[in-house]
């Protein structure tokens, strides 16, 4: 018997909000400085794009007649003010669900698990979450346009948040029910070289859409980028699933808040696969998700599968969604940038 064929309405835990948004270094570099990250393109020999990886000159030819228009100063500064004013309306959402409780969807880009141990599914159970600042020399090895956006997602001096134990080792009993063999995470792993707090997918949340001012949280990491064991987006949606299972069994009193940062596509804009999400987002088409093959999801753009777990919760919850908007930040000629994505529920 599941949770959910025994307990009432009245017997569950309130889901009062959900959202998701983009992350991406971009939001927290000034517009005239993403010509840093441009550089760095232009640089890099192996762009994903439509399931092929191909160096720049390559995709600057697949791409002609490119994007000249959308890298100009004013276009880049448009497109920056429109991210901020749609982070202050995710982050006023927030607010006013009055959360008791968040659950943080989110991944580890190599920050803090390392060839190690890489799990696919990891539940962060400790009291504490901790937002490290990266040491002088960690900042100087960063790759070009990445260390002016630390300020982003850890405050100066760093901050610590109030974690949740009590129900996410709740949360990791009823996914375990559920067939989920999840790892766990009392302390995150402090490995040489490594990142010692919580990597910036969460970070940014604490920081932009919380404010800094974190009610008690809880931070599911799915790998969705690293290694052979990157879980599809079929069972991402699953994840989901089994997570509005957990949620239900908390306590009925509790408001529980879930936010999903990641995505959309890059470092390669494609505005035909973003809306493609988007769409069946809203329409609560879960097959239209799992039907997206998994070639499309290589490189960065796997972060839209830590959208897919809360499309399921919220569409289990019965919760509709609403775009705030969707800004396709180029910042060279041959589509390269982050297509930042912010909805709510």
């Amino acid at each position: 018997m599941t949770a959910r064929s025994w307990l009432s309405t009245s017997d569950m835990a309130k889901i009062v909000c959900g959202i998701a948004t983009s992350h991406g270094p971009m939001l927290a570099t000034p517009p005239d400085m993403w010509h840093l990250r441009g550089d760095a393109d232009r640089k890099n020999p192996g762009h994903w794009y439509q399931g092929e990886r191909l160096d720049y000159a390559a995709l600057a030819r697949k791409r002609a007649p490119g994007f000249a228009e959308q890298v100009t100063p004013t276009a880049m500064s448009a497109n920056f003010d429109r991210c901020q004013r749609a982070l202050d309306r995710l982050a006023d959402h927030f607010a006013a669900s009055r959360a008791d409780l968040v659950l943080i969807l989110g991944n580890d880009q190599r920050e803090v698990f390392g060839e190690e141990l890489t799990p696919a599914f990891t539940v962060f159970t400790g009291s504490e979450i901790e937002n490290i600042p990266l040491s002088e020399e960690a900042v100087a090895r960063l790759p070009p346009g990445i260390a002016i956006a630390e300020e982003g997602h850890c405050p100066p001096g760093g901050a610590t948040y109030p974690g949740a134990p009590a129900h996410a080792d709740a949360i990791v009993e009823a996914l375990t029910v559920h067939e989920f063999d999840i790892a766990t995470s009392e302390r995150l792993p402090k490995l040489p070289g490594k990142q010692a707090g919580i990597p910036h997918a969460f970070g940014y949340v604490y920081r932009r859409i919380m404010r800094d001012t974190a009610p008690p949280s809880i931070p599911l990491f799915t790998n969705v980028g690293v290694g052979l064991n990157k879980p599809t987006a079929k069972r991402c949606l699953a994840f989901g699933h089994a997570l509005k299972h957990a949620i239900d069994a908390l306590p009925a009193d509790l408001r529980v808040a879930v936010v999903a940062s990641g995505g959309l596509t890059h470092f390669c804009i494609d505005e035909a696969m973003d809306q493609q999400v988007l769409r069946a987002l809203s329409e609560r088409d879960e097959p239209a998700l799992a039907a997206i093959p998994e070639v499309m999801f290589n490189g960065n753009t796997s972060e839209i599968k830590s959208w897919l777990p809360l499309a399921s919760i919220m569409n289990d919850a019965s919760l509709p969604m609403r775009l705030v908007d969707y800004v396709p930040c180029y910042r060279t000629e041959a589509g390269t940038g982050n297509a930042m994505g912010f909805a709510v529920w």
